[in-house]
């Protein structure tokens, strides 16, 4: 493939990110709105320790650890940012 192939191939797994970081962050509003109600916190450090768990254990090696970490913490960052604006 040439470099405009791997460009498409990115471009279309990018709009199923997308799709899916959509579908997370409505996940994360309705998680807010309900923590809203019951009076609980927005940032749980514990949940978020098994999602970095959960997400190191399904890499399949080609994002070292760390930085999966990193975009994880970033993504969790972004929704605790919705959560906040449905509480």
């Amino acid at each position: 493939m040439e470099i405009a192939d791997w460009r498409q191939k990115i471009d279309g797994i990018d709009e199923q990110i997308v799709k899916l970081l959509c579908e997370r962050a409505a996940a994360a509003a309705a998680i807010g709105e309900l923590k809203s109600h019951s009076g609980s916190n927005i940032y749980e450090p514990e949940r978020e320790q098994a999602v970095l768990a959960h997400v190191a254990a399904s890499n399949t090696g080609e994002i070292p650890q760390a930085e999966l970490a990193d975009i994880y913490e970033r993504i969790m960052d972004v929704m605790r940012g919705l959560q906040r604006k449905k509480a």
